[in-house]
């Protein structure tokens, strides 16, 4: 007998402002397919233009893409050059694209350190975008959320400031400019959070769902949101039926 009813339909008036992904499973996506991983990782990259369209036709503001970690510079270089590659060619065409639609490019992490021509191909589409404000992409590269609040205490130092609190803390953050992320999918069944936002994250509902990333569809992504308005947030208090219970 079943006591309640699972939730199934979406409510768009429920939607968060901000989801984050952290695309995982590229390679084992396509080991499983007996081809190379480079071409998992472009697959890949397709997955995050049609996820962009799908969050931007439900009206989500806020996107974030763990696209390159600090750690990933362990890997072998070939595969890194080829998800270097496939970036260019996100930036240059897929950035084009959006020329005319009011989305914004931002990133977190020390973009400084990726190949120069790169790094200057991404100042340029940040540059040409920084005044739209509808929809807003981050993607995070040579990004590491221990770093990150490294960096943001050794700026605070620098700045000579003797004492911050938590909102103050934030501006010294990578994502000084987005909310926290209401919801984080990290795809490919890996349930760990790998460094992301580790800061931002802390009320943040966690979706773990064990689709490889480049089979992350628009079917997956409702799922996913669906599952996250089941959830009750209620960021450390109760709500106001159970003060009332308690009262008595």
């Amino acid at each position: 007998m079943r006591l309640f009813k699972r939730k199934t339909k979406l409510d768009h008036n429920k939607l968060p402002k901000h989801i984050a992904f952290i695309l995982d499973g590229n390679g084992r996506w396509a080991k499983k397919r007996g081809i190379p991983r480079a071409i998992g990782h472009s697959y890949g990259v397709k997955a995050v233009a049609n996820t962009i369209e799908n969050c931007m036709n439900l009206g989500i503001k806020y996107m974030s893409f763990y696209t390159f970690s600090t750690e990933n510079w362990k890997r072998p270089q070939q595969e890194i050059n080829a998800i270097f590659d496939l970036l260019r060619d996100y930036i240059k065409k897929d950035w084009q694209e959006y020329e005319n639609k009011p989305i914004k490019l931002v990133t977190s992490g020390d973009i400084t350190k990726l190949p120069e021509d790169l790094y200057k191909e991404i100042q340029k589409v940040k540059d040409k975008t920084a005044n739209k404000d509808e929809f807003v992409v981050n993607i995070a590269l040579n990004y590491g959320g221990r770093d990150e609040i490294v960096n943001a205490v050794n700026t605070i130092i620098d700045t000579g400031v003797k004492k911050v609190d938590k909102e103050s803390f934030k501006n010294y953050l990578y994502t000084k400019d987005l909310p926290d992320p209401d919801l984080i999918i990290r795809t490919s069944g890996e349930v760990r959070t790998s460094n992301f936002m580790p800061y931002q994250s802390a009320y943040s509902e966690w979706h773990f769902p064990k689709t490889f990333w480049p089979d992350f569809n628009k079917k997956e992504l409702e799922k996913a949101l669906v599952n996250y308005q089941s959830r009750n947030r209620r960021f450390g208090s109760i709500k106001k039926e159970d003060v009332n219970e308690a009262k008595n």
